[in-house]
This record gives structure tokens, sequence and C-alpha cells, in this order.
């Protein structure tokens, strides 16, 4: 008898996981209704004119 290897579910296009935690852009950061010092920090950076950015580990996406 062979066994069927079980599916992962699939994750939106945009949305990374790093240990456990999503990947947020400032943008997220931003509209968070309980900010963090290490999205605020992140959202302060993208602010300035020419900033490139790939997103912050979320603390408040733990798994």
């Amino acid at each position: 008898m062979a066994k069927g290897k079980s599916k992962k579910p699939a994750q939106a296009k945009g949305e990374k996981v790093i240990r456990g935690m999503r990947l947020v852009t400032s943008d997220v950061c931003e509209a968070c209704k309980t900010p963090c010092a290490r999205g605020m920090a992140y959202a302060a950076r993208m602010r300035v004119p020419g900033a490139i950015g790939k997103g912050v580990p979320c603390i408040l996406t733990k798994k």
C-alpha cells in the first residue's frame, strides 16, 4: 500500500514566513493597532526617499 504525500496549505503570494512569523511591509506596520519598536523603526527607515525594503518579521503573527 502506497501512502500519499500530504500537501501543505498554500500561502498568499506576498507573504513569507520566517521562524513562524510573517514578513510585513511598512504600510502594515503603520496601520497596526499595537505598534512595536521593530516595526516603527522599519517604517521610519522606509519613509526615507529611495529606501528599499523587503519587510520585517512581525512578532504579532508568531505561531
